[in-house]
């Protein structure tokens, strides 16, 4: 039986919550394993100490579908609380925000990508805090795709950006508490910090293995499912192939108009792309990139997850197109809030990187070179590392 943060923390509340006014920073998938909503259960658990919400991209809801797609302050019409948005005017949240509580408690899916930004929402408020001096309490998760795979180059600090502070792969590997202590250990943001862990989770657990029901934390990411592709798939937010935002399975669908199925399978047939199917298929999405046109494509199915490498797999693809399609094309700027770098440079962490694998460098010999940095990640992350 796996036991959340949320649940630890209402069947036994720590002593340094007493008499504080506790701010949550959650959206609508900060739910506990019967679905309640931590807003409702803290509420009923601590009354007026709850004084004020906070909400990552998306919004509180997860309704807003896009990047740079804001939502604004509300009031919570449930609790009748202030919902200040870290998706809009501001990211960070500001002095007279945190005017609101003495104590700050977080609630996120994350799900296990460097590019997802709920990560650097956390950041942020944790910045935010250090220079108000206001405690994080962190309220741990599993990580979505598991605890042990590694993989992808470490970001460059060239590549900063709000899908990318720090020096970390693709795939992490990290719980958002483990993140939390190694953002304050690692990376000197230094505000009080708890983090209340995950009762009975293994990193080898996939969200499948937690019995836990799956609540989609942001408005493209359906299932869990979804959260084992993204960490490659989501590399083509930064082109003019299709996502599959606009249809019913973001991600896992993706392609365009001018690819051609034979072409694309003949150009990988001699990476090797372990635990995975790419299904051809065409689909129409109705909204996004191509909306209402015929995408050739593929469905990508996780056939072994233990085996499968999303950010190789699509890596591949995005080099077997760039060297096929005169039609395929980089999207230009802005992406989240940076208006001068191309998204590709900012998803992939590495300006280089684009430029070598459109020189036809191998996917192999780029992984071969950034091992040793991941290698270093994998160390330095132990002394973070909960379960």
């Amino acid at each position: 039986m796996i036991s959340l943060g949320l649940e630890f923390l209402l069947q036994d509340p720590p002593a340094y919550l007493r008499g504080k006014r506790l701010g949550l920073l959650c959206n609508q998938a900060s739910t506990d394993h019967r679905l309640g909503h931590a807003r409702d259960l803290l509420s009923r658990r601590f009354g007026a100490q709850l004084s004020c919400l906070f909400s990552p991209q998306h919004g509180f809801f997860a309704e807003k579908q896009d990047n740079m797609i804001e939502s604004g302050h509300s009031t919570d019409p449930v609790t009748g609380l202030p919902v200040f948005s870290l998706y809009g005017e501001v990211r960070k949240p500001t002095p007279a925000m945190l005017e609101h509580c003495d104590l700050l408690l977080v609630d996120l899916v994350d799900v296990g990508t460097r590019v997802y930004t709920f990560l650097y929402t956390l950041a942020y408020c944790m910045e935010a805090a250090a220079e108000q001096d206001i405690p994080v309490v962190v309220l741990d998760r599993p990580n979505p795709v598991g605890g042990l795979a590694l993989e992808g180059n470490l970001l460059r600090p060239s590549c900063r950006s709000f899908v990318g502070l720090y020096p970390i792969p693709m795939r992490h590997g990290m719980t958002l508490g483990e993140l939390a202590l190694m953002i304050k250990g690692e990376f000197k943001v230094d505000c009080p910090l708890e983090v209340i862990p995950v009762g009975g989770w293994r990193r080898e657990m996939l969200f499948a293995d937690t019995g836990l029901p799956w609540v989609f934390p942001s408005p493209n990411m359906p299932s869990c499912r979804t959260a084992l592709v993204y960490p490659g798939q989501v590399i083509w937010e930064g082109t003019n192939i299709s996502e599959g935002r606009g249809t019913t399975l973001p991600f896992e669908l993706f392609g365009a108009p001018f690819w051609r199925h034979d072409e694309m399978l003949a150009a990988i047939a001699e990476i090797p792309l372990p635990g995975c199917y790419l299904r051809p298929l065409v689909f129409e999405p109705v909204a996004g990139k191509w909306a209402g046109e015929p995408c050739v494509g593929f469905q990508l199915h996780v056939t072994d997850p233990a085996r499968f490498l999303p950010y190789r797999t699509t890596l591949a693809l995005l080099q077997a197109t760039a060297r096929l399609y005169p039609e395929f094309a980089l999207k230009a700027p802005p992406y989240e809030y940076e208006y001068e770098k191309t998204p590709m440079h900012l998803i992939l962490g590495d300006e280089d990187l684009w430029p070598r694998l459109q020189a036809g460098e191998s996917v192999l010999q780029l992984e071969a070179g950034w091992q040793p940095e991941l290698d270093d990640f994998a160390r330095r992350r132990q002394a973070y590392l909960l379960y």
